[in-house]
């Protein structure tokens, strides 16, 4: 069990105090977000882990913990707007993100979005090219669809990939895997993907994972001003 260190502890009274004091929940949010030192912890009978793999960033995941510390102090449907939606209150700058959260969570948060995000997109859009040529052919078996996405993106199953996976981090072979997990084997699944696969492949199949997720994010009416910038860039 890891609890939170007399550090971290502070900067949630840092985040208390500001907001107290009338700055804006969202800026003195990501302010503590750029104080914050601890990498996982558990709080409340949970366990959090903030950065995956040492590299990839779940900023939304500690905002979720830091909004849970400071609840009654924040505008309820603001919360759940960046929480549950990842719609923020303000439309900040990318360089005034990055200024508020430091510059190396700004890039460990750069690892999560191309690193799990994008990749998440990219299983997203396979697997819907596979779906659309199962109902062609009048062939819509679901249970073999997952694998045929899998071989397409790195050349073999998924139950192969997660066996690897967990053989090379020294986890249990389980039935199921929790959320932190996926996010782990997803991110694995990246740099497995940029070490095994043709680069010109590579570059084919993430740029159809940005389209795929600007596609998503005109969909649902999105105003992520942070993500769209990113996929931009």
């Amino acid at each position: 069990m890891v609890l939170t260190p007399a550090r971290d502890v502070e900067v949630i009274r840092y985040l208390e105090q500001a907001i107290t004091g009338g700055k804006h929940w969202y800026t003195a949010l990501l302010e503590a977000i750029g104080l914050w030192t601890t990498a996982e912890e558990t709080y409340n009978g949970r366990s959090y882990r903030y950065l995956i793999a040492g590299e990839a960033f779940d900023w939304l995941l500690l905002a979720e913990r830091l909004c849970e510390a400071v609840s009654g102090l924040l505008p309820d449907d603001e919360k759940t707007a960046l929480l549950l939606h990842n719609k923020p209150p303000l439309n900040l700058t990318t360089k005034k993100f990055k200024e508020l959260i430091g510059s190396i969570k700004y890039h460990q948060y750069l690892n999560y979005f191309y690193g799990i995000t994008v990749e998440e997109a990219l299983i997203l859009a396979v697997q819907e090219e596979v779906r659309k040529e199962r109902r062609t052919l009048v062939y819509g078996n679901e249970h073999n669809i997952a694998n045929e996405v899998y071989r397409r993106i790195y050349d073999t199953t998924k139950t192969a990939l997660l066996k690897h996976f967990r053989q090379e981090k020294g986890y249990p072979q389980l039935r199921s895997t929790s959320l932190t997990e996926i996010k782990e084997f997803t991110y694995w699944l990246f740099k497995y993907r940029l070490n095994h696969c043709d680069k010109a492949r590579v570059a084919s199949d993430t740029t159809k994972a940005l389209e795929q997720l600007r596609q998503r994010l005109t969909n649902n009416g999105s105003s992520r001003k942070l993500v769209t910038e990113e996929l931009s860039a």
